[in-house]
């Protein structure tokens, strides 16, 4: 069968009684949340070990990369099986993956090299985690049922981007003069959290998996090509940030790893002000036109960064945090609003796929520069090629207004 029993399918689409909402929604928020806090803690906690086991930008690019070939291979088979499969159950399983992961990981570190360990580690994390991410947002349309879908998703985006933060001040007093592992144990519980919360939904009332699977593929046309690459741009500064933060504040800021928390958490609560405007922008400001002012904003605020110190550094880290989720946001509302049910989830991994073929070429980039160029000037570079795309990318959207 390619979709839940019709008796399930009848009482899913027809018990919409308040009570049943409000339970599901609280327990999905609940594991987004929980979800977030481990999983963001966990490359925090995994590029400062790096950088403060002298391993310095190409360690943590090395590592990303690593992350992302993994994530290549593995977002396409994520998308299938969101499609395929109980959404919901298949989160659970890949939070209970992270969790046995992230735990061995703790372990491992006490004992041996903290380069290989990380790396091995996060082959299989990846793996999860991309699972865990691809059923959990394919899930969003489904709880949504027929409401407001940019409400649902900046609610669903919040809470994430405040587990985030969280994981940002958590990360500081854990690594400040401690060893990473106690920190990779403490993180590890916030996946069995996780699988937990999402397990209270009641099964006869939670999401099953679409409905359908029929067709091989989304169809792809130009609007969703130019929805990729928006999607890509702003991933690969984001990845770029991730990569690049630590060595950041550790080389040109001279910072601690308190500063790099600070850091981190300054990103987490732009990440949360983008989720809250993002419901009044779009309702003056057409989704395509948002993209290309938000690229060509992020472009800018990273071109900044070469001439910023402390403070400033935090304002502008607040800014691309800002910036980013609310076009991660409205890339997302317009993919559902695009896309059949039945194929959102193979969608959803083209598109993480050709993203983290993007990242993986600016890590090959990174570690190949190794220490002889600044994090400051790689990030004006990427800005400069964030405003050079956005004519090619603008060229579409004219035509189709010369069009009409």
């Amino acid at each position: 069968m390619d979709g839940p029993p019709v008796s399930d399918a009848i009482r899913i689409a027809s018990d919409k009684r308040p009570g049943t909402q409000t339970r599901v929604m609280l327990g999905f928020l609940a594991s987004t949340f929980s979800a977030a806090v481990g999983r963001n803690g966990y490359y925090i906690a995994s590029a400062w070990a790096l950088v403060e086991a002298g391993r310095g930008s190409a360690g943590v690019a090395i590592l990303l990369a690593i992350v992302s070939v993994a994530e290549f291979v593995t977002s396409p088979l994520a998308g299938l099986a969101s499609d395929r499969f109980d959404r919901r159950q298949l989160n659970i399983a890949a939070d209970l993956g992270r969790f046995a992961i992230v735990l061995g990981t703790a372990c491992a570190l006490s004992y041996l090299d903290v380069f290989v360990t990380l790396c091995l580690s996060a082959v299989a994390f990846a793996f999860c985690d991309r699972i865990a991410l691809t059923a959990s947002q394919a899930m969003i349309p489904l709880l949504a049922r027929g409401t407001d879908l940019v409400n649902t998703n900046s609610a669903v985006f919040f809470i994430m981007q405040f587990g985030s933060l969280g994981a940002a001040l958590l990360a500081g007093p854990l690594l400040d003069g401690h060893p990473p592992a106690p920190a990779f144990a403490v993180l590890a519980l916030f996946f069995l959290v996780s699988a937990g919360s999402l397990s209270t939904v009641p099964p006869s009332s939670a999401p099953q998996r679409a409905t359908a699977t029929r067709g091989l593929a989304p169809n792809v046309d130009n609007d969703l090509c130019r929805l990729f690459a928006a999607y890509a741009l702003l991933y690969g500064g984001a990845v770029l940030l991730t990569a690049m933060a630590s060595s950041f504040v550790f080389e040109e800021q001279r910072g601690t790893a308190a500063d790099f928390g600070h850091l981190e958490a300054a990103w987490s609560a732009g990440s949360l002000i983008g989720a809250v405007l993002l419901v009044r922008l779009t309702r003056g400001i057409s989704a395509p036109i948002l993209h290309l002012m938000l690229l060509g904003s992020t472009a800018l605020a990273l071109m900044s960064l070469i001439a910023l110190r402390a403070p400033w550094t935090l304002i502008c880290f607040t800014m691309l945090g800002c910036l980013y989720n609310l076009g991660r946001v409205s890339i997302e509302v317009t993919l559902q609003s695009s896309v059949p049910n039945n194929v959102l989830g193979r969608a959803k991994g083209a598109m993480h796929g050709l993203a983290v073929a993007l990242g993986l070429l600016m890590f090959s980039i990174i570690t190949g520069l190794g220490g002889n160029v600044s994090p400051s000037t790689i990030f004006f570079s990427f800005g400069v090629a964030l405003l050079i795309s956005i004519p090619a990318l603008s060229l579409g959207i004219a035509q189709r207004k010369g069009e009409s």
